[in-house]
Order: C-alpha cells, then structure tokens, then sequence
C-alpha cells in the first residue's frame, strides 16, 4: 500500500460536509472510503455546457436554454399546473409544474431572464419542459455554464447529486497524488490513461467528450479503470492458487484394485471423455501438492461417475472423502448412488445434513471423526464447526455457483493435518463460458466432459401458452399409456418456499383428478428426507407415473424412463434453470420432450429465453446467451458465490480486455510482486477474507 493510496482508504467523514448522519447514508450505497467515492462512477450525464436556441430544440433531449419570462399561470383542470411561457427570438417553450407554491409563482415575473435545464417533451402547440431546474437571472445577470459534462450518480434517500459532486470534487483532489502501479511498458496503447486522469475523465468530462462511449462504459478513461480493476481480480485469484500450493498434501497413488470392480459392475461403459477427464485428475491426486480442478459437464454427461473415481484413488489410498451438494434432495441422490455403487465394495458412507435428528447427528459426527466413514456424503452442514474429519484427503463439491469460495475454503481447512491439504474436485453442471473461466474461476484447473453417452437423444422443445393446458395434460396422459414416466415442474416469481410448495401442492391435486387413471407423486422442498426419499425410489421404479415437483428436482435426479418434462410459468425461470431441468429428461433410449409453459404478455427478455430453449440443447450456447441476457453478477449468484462484485469493469463488456489482462497477470506475478501486493489492496482491501490461506 502506498502512501498516496492510505489517503484513499481515510473514511468519508474525513471529507469536508460529511457527518455521522451523511455518513451513515453514504454506507447505503458502500461508500465508507474516499477511495470508494472515487470508485462510485456515474451511470449518465447530462451536458449544461452550452445553452440551445428554442428554435433548435429536439424531443427527448436533456438540455439548457436562456429566453425571457412572456407570463406565468396557474390553470385548473383535473390537476391544478402553474404553467410559464417563455421565448428567445427563435421560438416559444412551456414550462409546467404540477408541484408549486405561491411564492414560486410571484418570482417569475413578466421580463425577467430564466435559464432551465430540462427534457424537451411535446406539449399542445409548443414544446415544453415538466419540472425543470431553474434560475432566474434578472434582466442583466449573466451567469456562466458548466465547464464540463455533469454527471449523475447512484443514489440513495438523503444523499442528493449535489452533495454526491461535491464529495468527488473532495476525492479527486485527494488523489492526485495516487500512484500508477502498473508498469507503463506492459499496458496496452489505447489504455494509457494515468490512473488520475482517467478517474478526473469518467468523473468530470469536458464537453467534448464521446457521451455515447461514456454511457455505455468503453470510453478509454473507463476502460483503463476497468483493465485495473480486472487485474486485481485475477491477480487475487492467482495469488489465492499460488498460496495453496505451497501447502503440501497427500500424494494417493493409484493403485486401481477397487477402481477396476467398480467398473466392472457397471451396466455402461465410460465415455472417451469421462476416461480422458478421470486420468486428468488421477494425475492430480498422485501429486504431493493440493488439486484444484473445476470439472465441468452438461447435463446428463456423467460427472458423478467420474467423482466416484477420484474418491476410490482416495480412499484405497487410505484417506477420507467428501461429497457436498448445496440441497438435500442432490445430496440424498448422491447418497444412494454412492450406496449403491460403494458398499459392495466394503466402503462405509456416512450422510449428513442440517435435518438429522440430534441422535443421528452424534452418530453420524463419530462416523467422521472416528475415520470408520470413508465417504461422508451431504449439505454444507458437512463444514459446520462440529464436524471434525480423520483423515480428509479428497472432497467434491457438485454445483459451484451454489457455493461460496469461503465454503469450500472452510472445507479445505477442516481436512487440514500437519500443514497438509486436502486435494478438492468441484463440479458444475452449468457450462461456464470461456470469459467467465478466464476470471472467475482463474485458481481452478479445467476439465471439460464434452461428450455425452451413447444413445442419448436431444430433448425436443416446445413453447405453449398456459391456455392449452388441456392440450398438455392430454399428452402426460399419453406419455403414460406408452409406458412411460413424465414430471410437472410448478414454479412461482415469488421466492417463497412455502408459495411454491403450495403451488405445487394444488396442481397435484387438480392433476390427481383430471388423470384419474395415473399415479401421481408430489415432492417438495418441505417435506421430510424420509418422505422425498419415498417418492423418489417410487417414481425410480415406475411406481408412480407423474411426479409433481417444484425445483428441487433442477439437479442430480435421474429416472431413464422419464421421457417428458411439463414446465408452468417457464417465463420466470432463468435460462441456465430451465437447461438443468430439462436435463431430467432424454436420460434413457426413447425420444423425450420438454413443454414450457408460459403465461402471456412475454418480456423481450423472456422470449429470448424461452426462444433459446427451443433453438438447442447445448449447455455451452445456454450459458453464452444466459450470461448475455443477466449478466455476469446474476449468472454467477456473485453473493452466494463469494465472488468479488466489480465496481467498474463488466465481465461481458470487457471481455476483449481478458487476454490483455491474463498477459499483464504474468508479468506482474513474475517481476513485479510488490505492484501485485499494491494492486490487490487497492481494488480490494480486506474483501478477500478467503485469501488468508
């Protein structure tokens, strides 16, 4: 940290107009430092620069003009306006106000100038203004215009523009003196703005500048920002990965006895690319430093098998495993699965979750603690403190985006022993595009499972209106009578649980009486591990015919006899959502159809979702245009994922900067560790907790 740069980090109260009770507002909007004024850009300008002739006024535009006060009025109708008639020599303007007082009325007098500052609207026979801002100038007065653009900031109540300028005016003095920390030779050309400049730019513009490149945040001033501030997040990650690896772990030779029986007990062979990936990380696990892989593979590609690879190396090896699932119903499939395949094998597994009973759960923790659990399989109550691991060598965690990187770091501390950590394997099945791999998950190796088994078919899907419900219920009923198994998925905008169940727990019913010759299951996030475990294994074994579900089945179910998917309210659900959902289906032999129910009118962005659904089953297309269509902060859950939410650069927008910024990353990393140091701080401060590894 530099000493120009600790001024930055004094509070906000060291700025002049700044109390306890402004201060407090400014936390609203985390603004706590003068370096986070400095960071708080505007989302738009306007330009009081100059003042416009009446006559050259266009609709929609935000501008200033000067002309002399013809009369003032106020006119009843449905509501009560004071209206004021000016002109210039080049034409008529009106201004209204709905929101006005005597007072007001009697200073604008016949004669006086005005200058207003406003968007031009069409009113009856002229234009008009509604609620400018005004000053009266006199007859005589002559008032200057703004050197540069004025900017418009986020705010929050209590904090006006007014004071959100005057605070930046405060901040940028305080930095004139920062420090550029990237050396100018490894910067590209077109971003060689100083640090100072480019925040003076993007803050106060002269009235020349490209408004158009400023709104939409490529102006080089911004992009400077933008580059430096991707950079700490990369080099953050980087020197998150670095650390970790100084830690020794436990090298787990492979020595393949209980692999070869597991799958030789298998009804499938391993893909090409399930084979490739699980030698990638078999590799990894022999290594006497800690393995960090992302595994990544759509739905249905076979993740989990490989998992349970990476779990026999570690467990004929001598050491604990983990698997940990960020819901219940995921985790009790992981659970049965492992069962199943494991326990033939002598391999003891233990299950926990945050619902065991207080008796199971003390069984289960000496299960644990004991070492007698090889396998401990369940939610993240698997890291709460009581929890105490033997031997941890190997845990998986699958979904995550679900997942904070505190979680899994906390996680890797509990298998901590004698300075040794344990190897981690995460999993996703939500494809991440390569602008999000480069940043986000930059301390992870990558594996990519891009093949699916044989004899899988596409889903095919199909857009329907609510209003052919009939129509849909019609086809469930056929489905069945062909023998095979279909799920009714309910969903609500609200994010209630209990609203979703409820949701769910009528259309059950009314499905219960139009398909009376059906056997229709419910299950639901409120129902007991045992009850869901009951419906499961009875929609498994063809028991049940139609399962009504809520999300909780977005993940981890596989039923090869379900070949048809029904989705209410799919407008309402996120791209990436509805992908893992229809994943639940074409798991087996027979063509399987996904039906997207909506409810009209459709959002622009809803078609372009619901379209997309349509259009292909590939997961890497998915994720593209999810990411596009939400942006990287909401793809990524950036609170649940722990991930750093950026103050200026977007990952979409920017994503031309990334091979840039990787390049930068290595040099810096190479030659320059006190800049990275520098850096870090500068962008993130203490936010890193989990980089204190």
């Amino acid at each position: 940290m530099t000493n120009q740069d600790s001024i930055l980090l004094e509070n906000v109260t060291s700025l002049k107009g700044v109390g306890p009770s402004v201060a407090e507002k400014l936390a609203n909007l985390h603004l706590h430092t003068i370096q986070d004024v400095l960071y708080h850009l505007p989302t738009r300008y306007q330009d009081r620069t100059r003042v416009l002739p009446i006559g050259s006024l266009q609709l929609g535009v935000e501008c200033v003009v000067e002309a002399e006060i013809q009369h003032a009025e106020i006119k009843f109708g449905r509501r009560r306006m004071l209206l004021v008639r000016i002109a210039d020599g080049t034409g008529p303007l009106l201004l209204r106000f709905f929101h006005f007082n005597r007072s007001q009325q009697d200073r604008l007098q016949s004669g006086d100038r005005i200058r207003c500052f406003g968007e031009v609207r069409k009113g009856g026979a002229t234009l008009e203004m509604v609620h400018p801002e005004y000053k009266i100038l006199g007859s005589e007065e002559i008032s200057a215009v703004e050197e540069t653009l004025t900017p418009i900031y986020r705010t929050t109540d209590g904090v006006h523009q007014a004071t959100l300028r005057k605070l930046t005016d405060q901040a940028l003095l305080s930095a004139h003196q920062v420090q550029e920390l990237i050396p100018a030779e490894y910067c590209p050309d077109q971003y060689q703005y100083r640090l100072i400049d480019a925040l003076q730019m993007v803050h106060r513009p002269p009235p020349d500048a490209d408004v158009s490149q400023l709104t939409a945040g490529i102006h080089p001033a911004q992009q400077r920002l933008a580059f430096e501030e991707l950079l700490a997040q990369l080099l953050s990650l980087k020197k998150l990965r670095q650390r970790i690896s100084l830690n020794p772990s436990f090298p787990m030779t492979a020595k393949a006895n209980l692999r070869e029986q597991f799958l030789g007990g298998l009804p499938f062979t391993l893909t090409g690319a399930q084979q490739r990936v699980a030698e990638e990380i078999s590799d990894d696990l022999e290594q006497n430093t800690p393995m960090m892989r992302l595994l990544q593979g759509d739905v249905g590609s076979g993740k989990t098998v490989v998992a349970a690879l990476a779990c026999l190396q570690a467990i004929e090896a001598g050491y604990q495993t983990a698997v940990m699932a960020p819901t219940e119903i995921l985790a009790e499939q992981h659970y049965q699965n492992f069962r199943e395949w494991f326990e033939p094998l002598g391999i003891k597994i233990s299950w926990h979750t945050g619902k065991l009973k207080a008796a199971q759960r003390r069984e289960m923790q000496e299960l644990i603690s004991s070492g007698e659990s090889q396998l401990a399989i369940g939610t993240h109550a698997l890291f709460q403190t009581d929890i105490e691991f033997n031997n941890l060598g190997l845990f998986v965690i699958d979904e995550q985006h679900r997942f904070g990187v505190q979680q899994r770091m906390a996680l890797q501390q509990k298998g901590e022993r004698d300075g040794h950590l344990p190897h981690q394997l995460i999993m996703t099945a939500t494809p991440i595009p390569r602008t999000l791999a480069m940043t986000a998950y930059v301390d992870l190796d990558l594996s990519i499972i891009d093949e699916l088994p044989p004899g899988r078919k596409p889903v095919t899907t199909t857009v329907l209106s609510v209003e052919r419900r009939e129509q849909v219920i019609e086809r469930v009923a056929q489905a069945c009578s062909q023998g095979q198994q279909c799920y009714w998925v309910c969903t609500l905008i609200e994010e209630s649980e209990v609203l979703q169940c409820q949701a769910a727990e009528e259309a059950y019913e009314y499905l219960q009486q139009t398909l009376p010759d059906l056997k229709v299951g419910l299950i639901h996030g409120r129902m007991k591990p045992a009850e869901k475990e009951q419906i499961m294994s009875a929609f498994k074994t063809a028991e049940l015919d139609l399962l009504v579900a809520t999300t909780v089945i977005e993940v981890g179910v596989d039923v090869p006899n379900a070949s048809l998917m029904v989705i209410e309210n799919a407008e309402r659900l996120g791209l990436s959502q509805l992908h893992q959902l229809r994943g639940r289906v074409g798991r087996g032999s027979t063509a399987s159809h996904c039906l997207l129910m909506y409810r009209a009118p459709l959002s622009a962005n809803g078609k372009e979702r619901l379209a997309a659904m349509r259009a292909t089953n590939d997961g890497f297309k998915i994720a593209q245009i999810d990411l596009e269509l939400r942006g990287p902060g909401e793809f990524l859950g950036t609170r649940q994922t722990g991930l750093v939410e950026f103050k200026i650069a977007d990952l979409l927008r920017d994503k031309d900067l990334i091979p840039e910024v990787q390049s930068v990353s290595e040099v810096l990393l190479e030659s320059y560790p006190k800049q990275v140091d520098a850096i870090i701080a500068r962008w993130h401060g203490e936010k890193l907790v989990y980089q204190q590894v």
